[in-house]
């Protein structure tokens, strides 16, 4: 069983020659947001070096820059031109997208859904948890432990790694399919970093609630009536 990779004719394979320089200058693009967000969660530090409302507002507006540069680098390496994957089982049928010259593989559409609305979940769910606010600034002044955060730790990332595989197989983008391990990495590293921070921050709170809840994979345990949620406690954070 092999991956087929196609490029539709001589004219798209130029272009997409030419233009794959685009993908992986997202991708520095999304490596150089790493500083700046890994930053952006040192609060403690910031404070302790530019006193604490300068350094509110400083890692603040790290947060934010980081946020919008990562955003765009991680959007611009699914729609960049790069070479378009098609999986050999079964026989392929595509979508036909009127005037827009592009094609779905029928099979593609059928994975990247589940993935792209458990990511919405996910992702929209965390955001209306800690507001838009302390979504963009990396910055919660309260403690949250509601929604989707009894699920999960970090249900943004998640959503975001589900949306970047979804929108990988939607667009048949194998650049971006092959990156899927540097996001995770990215994801993995500054979850890891934010956790360490809310730990200086809050104390056995926050490490209560780091055994209860899983980082990144929903936990189920059997109960009577089937499967359900690993119980919380309340006294949690997150960004």
């Amino acid at each position: 069983m092999k991956l087929t990779i196609y490029i539709k004719d001589d004219k798209e394979q130029k272009r997409c020659r030419e233009l794959d320089y685009l993908f992986f200058v997202c991708v520095l693009g999304l490596i150089g947001s790493f500083p700046l967000h890994y930053w952006s969660v040192e609060h403690l530090r910031l404070q302790e070096k530019y006193g604490r409302e300068r350094g509110i507002r400083v890692g603040e507006a790290y947060g934010i820059a980081s946020g919008y540069l990562f955003f765009l680098s991680w959007a611009g390496m699914w729609f960049s031109p790069q070479p378009r994957f098609a999986l050999p089982f079964p026989k392929p049928q595509t979508i036909i997208i009127p005037y827009a010259d592009f094609s779905i593989p029928l099979t593609h559409l059928l994975i990247s859904t589940p993935f792209l609305l458990a990511g919405a979940w996910f992702g929209i769910g965390g955001v209306k948890e800690v507001t838009l606010r302390v979504a963009e600034t990396h910055r919660s002044e309260r403690i949250v432990s509601t929604g989707v955060y009894s699920i999960v730790r970090h249900p943004q990332y998640l959503g975001g790694l589900l949306a970047h595989v979804g929108f990988s197989f939607l667009l048949s983008a194998l650049y971006s399919l092959i990156s899927t391990p540097l996001v995770v990495a990215y994801a993995f590293l500054i979850a890891r970093k934010e956790e360490e921070e809310l730990v200086r921050e809050f104390g056995s709170e926050y490490e209560d609630y780091s055994r209860k809840v899983p980082m990144f994979i929903p936990r189920l345990r059997r109960s009577r009536g089937g499967f359900q949620r690993a119980s919380l406690e309340p006294g949690t954070a997150t960004f």
